[in-house]
């Protein structure tokens, strides 16, 4: 049975993805009632060179008592991302709607803030797309950042696309 268990957890995790995950790399406190700017750095799993950085609010225990919304912090952020080194292109998906690279809860149930990473290849350029997903009313507070390919010297793993 266990050992049923673990081969079932061991597929899942062949079968999807890993997502990227976010290292905290910088807090500055805002006010006197603990909110706080976060900063993350966020890896792309499957472009190698590409560092995004992440920026969002998080509410203090003063702030969630005294306006009563306990659950959740506000949908706003900020993204910027960067060449960090060479770059070595993986099995990425080439869709207009691209991939989800990132996600992470930012209420306790419904909300989650994501990146997208899209590829616009007529100009050679990734496209990472970061916003809030909401099950009631959506968010339409976004921000997005590029990484220019074009004179970039890119290794494709699955051959560049035409």
């Amino acid at each position: 049975m266990i050992r049923s268990l673990a081969t079932a957890a061991l597929a899942a995790l062949i079968a999807f993805p890993l997502a990227a995950r976010a290292e905290e790399v910088g807090e500055v406190g805002v006010d006197w009632l603990g909110n706080d700017i976060i900063i993350e750095a966020i890896s792309d799993p499957e472009v190698q060179g590409v560092t995004c950085h992440v920026s969002y609010f998080e509410r203090g225990l003063v702030d969630r008592l005294q306006k009563g919304n306990w659950f959740e912090d506000p949908s706003d952020s900020s993204i910027a991302c960067r060449q960090t080194g060479p770059l070595r292109i993986g099995d990425i998906d080439l869709s207009k709607d691209g991939e989800e690279v990132f996600n992470q809860g930012i209420s306790l149930i419904w909300k989650q803030q994501v990146v997208n990473r899209i590829y616009d290849k007529k100009n050679e350029t990734l496209i990472y797309l970061s916003h809030s997903r909401q099950v009631q009313d959506g968010s339409a507070k976004m921000a997005i950042s590029t990484v220019p390919l074009y004179g970039q010297q890119v290794e494709w793993t699955k051959g560049k696309p035409q």
